[in-house]
């Protein structure tokens, strides 16, 4: 009784949404990249590196948009090398995924320290404040749970219908999934598979990097090193999870994020005696579980990890 006390509560619902938000960003992000083909390890990097970016950008301007719109340049820049190296010059996906959040990770660090040194206390911003939107607000239990949120919040929650519209009531989605699974097909229909590729991993870039300045400037209001602490690999199970659907995908997250909130709750009650590090582990261990009994049958795009070269048929 005293565990469903605390999960039935509004500043529980509230801040599961709040935690669900970057993980929405990064795995519609990663969405896009998978269904044209594309498997972006770069994610955990391409984060980190946006939310350092941004982070940056707001701290000298003054201005929180403009931090993000740093973040989603950087994010976006992230996905043109995934595409240069993924597309145009047709390396493995893995080696370069791996390679690119290694490269986004570190020089993250570097910047960091070129830019702040080793200050003894760590730089801070005015992180973003919530929008209450009026009257909606105002209705009981709901309102302060999906009314009173950050500007980014109702943004990463609107994405997933607008993606799943995208890609299945649009001919750019058609081609996008078709380059996915058959792009030799694609081809012959007159579609540029490099190009639609490019397309979705830039797009797929924008919304890590909306994933990693939503950490940074709302959730926090400072970088730190571990500000996104495996949210990208989870955003890649979550995929999986979701088998390549929006929707699907969003549950994932919000299951994640239950978790997640819910041993939050317990650390701070202490009402379960255990090493905080279970708590810390609880999402992750069973966030996998839940997805190798949900996605036992996903099958992944067709194309998925092939290099596309127009020679071959």
């Amino acid at each position: 009784m005293e565990i469903l006390s605390q999960i039935l509560q509004v500043g529980f619902f509230a801040a599961l949404l709040r935690i669900a938000t970057p993980l929405i960003f990064g795995t519609i992000g990663e969405l896009y990249a998978e269904r044209a083909g594309v498997l972006n390890l770069g994610i955990e990097g391409i984060m980190m590196f946006s939310a350092m970016a941004g982070f940056s950008g707001a701290y000298f301007t003054h201005s929180l948009w403009f931090g993000v719109l740093v973040a989603v340049l950087a994010g976006m820049l992230g996905g043109l090398l995934m595409a240069v190296l993924c597309v145009s010059l047709g390396l493995s996906q893995h080696v370069s995924g791996i390679g690119t959040t290694l490269l986004f990770s570190g020089l993250s660090f570097f910047l960091y320290r070129l830019i702040f040194g080793q200050p003894s206390t760590i730089p801070v911003i005015e992180p973003f404040r919530t929008v209450n939107i009026p009257w909606l607000a105002k209705i009981p239990i709901i309102g302060p749970v999906l009314f009173d949120q950050y500007a980014l919040v109702y943004l990463a929650f609107l994405i997933v219908p607008v993606t799943s519209w995208i890609l299945y009531h649009t001919p750019w989605g058609l081609n996008l999934r078709t380059v996915g699974e058959n792009p030799q097909a694609a081809n012959s229909a007159g579609v540029s598979v490099a190009a639609t590729r490019y397309q979705a991993l830039l797009i797929a870039g924008m919304f890590m990097g909306l994933g990693g300045a939503f950490l940074s400037m709302a959730q926090y209001n400072a970088f730190t090193f571990g500000v996104i602490s495996g949210r990208g690999w989870i955003s890649i199970a979550l995929v999986v999870f979701g088998q390549w659907s929006p929707y699907k995908s969003m549950a994932g997250a919000l299951l994640f994020a239950f978790i997640d909130a819910l041993q939050l709750r317990l650390q701070a009650s202490n009402m379960i005696h255990i090493p905080y590090q279970v708590f810390l582990m609880m999402p992750f261990v069973l966030t996998i579980l839940a997805m190798a009994l949900v996605s036992r049958n996903a099958r992944a795009p067709a194309a998925l990890l092939r290099p596309f070269r127009k020679e071959e048929r």
